[in-house]
């Protein structure tokens, strides 16, 4: 004869109910007979049992989810307030635009802003800091750290915007950081020799770079 089926208890004993309140008593379940506690089968729900699915979940805090928190990091402005922003941005311009052309009369409209002059400017930014805007017979002032700058800000471009630019925006990137890039080895390297004449102890530049192929004409 097979046994008869012991009875099971069930004690609910999360310390809050499912709005997030503290729990007044603990609940507990019970079958119609019972018999004695010890003949029972008792199942325990923990204090911080999961929360059920059909019950609310707290938001998690960026900690929990695993991401950075970095409460320095503004908030991104909404569609609205950047086509505000651009709109009030262009009739700014166009006000501007018209007063220099009233105190100006025969102006030209100033062109607008393209990714090639993009390029451009920042192109002739890091040529003017190799020394390339020095007169003949001057010193050149030479600014290393800001051109590499401007070298990498080309660079970076010309990586976010991979497969996205013409043929001839391509080009003009391309050409614009082979020839800032040769430059800034060519310049190093004068500065190298340069610093071992005075020093000759100290080691000497290395060879011409791209095996000696000649390098940009943009510093002379």
């Amino acid at each position: 004869m097979s046994e008869k089926p012991l009875p099971f208890v069930i004690t609910d004993r999360r310390k809050f109910n499912s709005d997030g309140e503290p729990r007044e008593s603990v609940e507990t379940t019970e079958p119609a007979s019972t018999s004695s506690a010890s003949a029972q089968n008792v199942v325990e729900m923990p204090a911080h049992a999961p929360i059920a699915a059909d019950e609310p979940e707290s938001a998690l805090t960026p900690e929990e989810a695993g991401l950075p928190a970095d409460e320095n990091l503004p908030a991104a402005p909404t569609e609205e307030q950047m086509e505000q922003s651009r709109r009030a941005y262009d009739a700014t311009a166009d006000r501007i635009d018209t007063a220099i052309r009233a105190a100006n009369p025969g102006a030209d409209h100033p062109p607008a802003l393209t990714f090639e002059s993009l390029v451009q400017s920042v192109y002739m930014q890091a040529v003017l800091q190799l020394g390339g805007g020095a007169q003949p017979g001057e010193q050149p002032q030479i600014d290393l750290m800001g051109a590499r700058s401007s070298i990498d800000m080309l660079g970076i471009l010309a990586e976010k915007t991979r497969g996205n630019l013409s043929q001839s925006e391509d080009a003009i990137l391309s050409s614009a950081l082979f020839e800032l890039r040769l430059a800034f080895l060519e310049m190093t390297q004068a500065l190298a020799r340069s610093a071992q004449q005075r020093n000759p102890t100290a080691p000497g530049p290395a060879g011409p770079p791209f095996g000696g192929k000649p390098g940009p004409s943009i510093v002379r």
